[in-house]
């Protein structure tokens, strides 16, 4: 069975069951993890022939990265994972971090995500990210979501993520009607009392700051911290203090060469060059949505990250896709721009799938 894989073909592709799938990935991520710890390079020469010694099957060590490829593809297809699909888009429906398990090393040029934010929605989905009982908690998941994603991304590519801070309360459950913001009157995390001095009450998280940080301790360059003011933000009760109009949109990459489209994001210059780079913070006004999901963010808030680090035939990958914005975007340009998108929400991948299905990207010139 195994054996009909020797040309990596979709054929023999499809002769495979999902759980041989998932073992051959298993052992391979051993086998990598392994030389790894030894220091020694991983080749497509060493998975060619951990495949010919654990299923007698013969490949050339050119064709592994379409086999593997082909693999992950018809494992997330196994899994029962696959909510839509067409030759631009792909939507998964499940936990980020199980789902990007199962998609090749080196397939993602951008990922461009807003996860949810610390207690500020409830998706009424188990297992969500967002409702931890410590802030650090949040930040855990967070990680183990982006070292995961890690391996996905080209070494030339960029990981764009939203964020938005909040503050302790502690005063316990919020009362009354709230029509603006109907969607926070659950018990919040921060509504509880929690340890000092962090989750003190009035203290504000400082949460995308703390993010930010632990990536750059996990190993990724940050190459702006582009800030979102809002022209129009939702109305802030505080009496105290400033109100909250902005949030943060993190530039990550890996290396200090990588993928950057400065003419397609450059603005008009008043010097010596006509043009200069886009500052980093970024005045935009949110215009009313028809959409179900509770947070959608403007489509121009991807628009920088889309235009500036996704190479016309290349593949953006959004997590935390809800109803589809950055995805939309992105496979709108045309240029063979492809996306892939996951989210837990059934609903939220409802109005993802009728906004992928209305997309007609404009197809590249090939005269």
């Amino acid at each position: 069975m195994v054996s009909r894989l020797t040309n990596g073909s979709q054929k023999a592709q499809s002769k495979l069951k999902h759980p041989q799938l998932l073992e051959l990935r298993e052992l391979l991520a051993a086998a990598v993890e392994c030389a790894e710890a030894k220091r020694h390079p991983w080749s497509h020469a060493d998975t060619a022939r951990l495949i010919q010694e654990r299923f007698s099957v013969t490949l050339s060590p050119r064709s592994i990265p379409r086999v593997l490829h082909r693999m992950s593809d018809a494992c997330l297809h196994g899994s029962g994972l696959s909510v839509f699909r067409n030759d631009f888009f792909a939507l998964y429906k499940g936990d980020a971090c199980k789902v990007v398990d199962l998609l090749p090393d080196n397939s993602v040029d951008c990922i461009v995500t807003s996860p949810p934010y610390y207690g500020q929605r409830d998706y009424q989905v188990p297992g969500q990210i967002g409702l931890e009982r410590h802030p650090q908690e949040y930040i855990d998941r967070l990680m183990d979501l982006f070292r995961r994603v890690k391996r996905l991304l080209k070494p030339t590519g960029s990981l764009w993520v939203n964020l938005g801070d909040t503050y302790w309360s502690g005063k316990g459950r919020p009362c009354g009607p709230d029509k603006k913001q109907r969607n926070r009157r659950f018990l919040r995390p921060q509504d509880r009392s929690g340890p000092r001095p962090l989750c003190a009450p009035k203290q504000q998280l400082l949460i995308p700051h703390r993010f930010a940080i632990a990536m750059q301790d996990d190993g990724w360059i940050v190459r702006n911290d582009n800030v979102w003011y809002k022209e129009n933000p939702t109305p802030d009760p505080a009496r105290d203090r400033s109100a909250s109009a902005h949030e943060y949109m993190f530039h990550f990459v890996q290396q200090r060469r990588y993928f950057y489209n400065f003419d397609a994001v450059a603005v008009p210059s008043d010097g010596d060059q006509h043009v200069k780079s886009p500052p980093s913070v970024w005045t935009l006004r949110s215009k009313p949505s028809f959409k179900k999901h509770i947070a959608v963010f403007p489509e121009s808030l991807v628009r920088i990250p889309v235009l500036a680090t996704l190479p016309p035939g290349g593949v953006i990958l959004d997590p935390f896709c809800g109803s589809g914005t950055a995805l939309g975007y992105a496979v709108g340009l045309g240029d063979g721009r492809r996306a892939i998108g996951i989210d837990i929400s059934e609903s939220a991948l409802a109005e993802a799938t009728a906004l992928m299905e209305a997309i007609r990207p404009v197809l590249p010139d090939r005269t």
